[in-house]
């Protein structure tokens, strides 16, 4: 509907419920003249008689008493979304679409997140979970939270959460069947488990002599497409796997799982949120990214580099 369509309606309903024209002039802060011409142009349209007028007052035809009933709902409707969209300018309301790391977001980020929906009602939340790339744009996604190294996108904001390391472990019985690897060219002659791949050769990230991270092609046994299951792979034997320090950590102290290599470990791997740039970030995505930050920040905090 055009921009004119909706005054002609402002000024008819103005009328209507003034009854004078003279009254609802002086309220829209129009001539008489130019305001009966707006009466006149939307009962053209309509191809109706609307109101009768006197030379005292105005009134309702009976297509007009129907038209006004019709118009009030509707300028009803669009005063309770502008109020729900003017309040959402100041309190957290509304959907944000976050898509979140598997192993790592549902242990560490998402109770932060199922909290903070407790503290705002009108706060709504579509949480996915994947360790894939996914295109905040194309897939309609608000915030993401991502580890490793960012393309340069100059459409997105990112801010560091913090870096995670990484280490290449095994359980006990699998280094006594097949021996510990003691260079990065051993792993050639073991059994290793890996995420599912993305069309890319399978490798590990590896210092090489000279201290520069690099990636190391590996022979693959198992592919898992899943944090946990490949750490339950791995603490079952079936072979060595590279995983975040944050998932074996409790392992590694218990030695139910043994590190190997730790001295070609590989530089600690950064994590973003990040967004879409706009001039200006709603409450309801300001409060998600804050709660983000201090999750980041906390004594002991995960996102921290082990």
């Amino acid at each position: 509907m055009l921009k004119n369509q909706f005054l002609e309606i402002r000024n008819f309903v103005t009328v209507a419920q003034a009854g004078s024209f003279t009254s609802a002039a002086q309220a829209l802060g129009m001539t008489g003249s130019a305001l009966s011409k707006s009466i006149l142009r939307l009962e053209t349209r309509l191809g109706t008689k609307l109101l009768h007028r006197t030379t005292r007052r105005v009134s309702l035809t009976n297509d007009g008493d129907s038209y006004l009933s019709d118009c009030k709902d509707a300028m009803a409707i669009l005063d309770e979304a502008e109020n729900r969209l003017g309040s959402a300018q100041h309190l957290p309301a509304g959907r944000v679409r976050i898509d979140l790391p598997t192993a790592f977001g549902r242990r560490y980020i998402l109770p932060s997140l199922l909290e903070l929906s407790t503290r705002y009602e009108q706060l709504e939340l579509s949480i996915t979970f994947s360790d894939r790339t996914t295109d905040l744009m194309d897939d309609g996604i608000d915030l993401a939270v991502r580890v490793g190294a960012l393309g340069n996108n100059m459409d997105l904001v990112a801010r560091k959460l913090g870096e995670h390391r990484r280490v290449i472990c095994a359980a006990p019985l699998y280094l006594e069947r097949r021996g510990m690897p003691q260079t990065p060219a051993d792993l050639k002659q073991h059994d290793c488990v890996v995420g599912w791949p993305l069309g890319q050769k399978p490798s590990w990230l590896l210092k090489n002599t000279d201290g520069v991270t690099e990636a190391h092609e590996i022979p693959v046994r198992h592919e898992i497409g899943d944090c946990e299951a490949i750490l339950a792979a791995t603490l079952a034997g079936c072979g060595l796997a590279q995983v975040p320090t944050w998932l074996v950590e409790d392992y590694l102290r218990s030695g139910a799982l043994v590190s190997v290599l730790d001295d070609q470990a590989a530089d600690a791997l950064p994590v973003h949120a990040i967004w879409i740039k706009t001039p200006y970030i709603q409450p309801k995505m300001r409060v998600v990214i804050e709660a983000l930050l201090l999750l980041a920040t906390a004594p002991g905090s995960k996102f921290e580099a082990l």
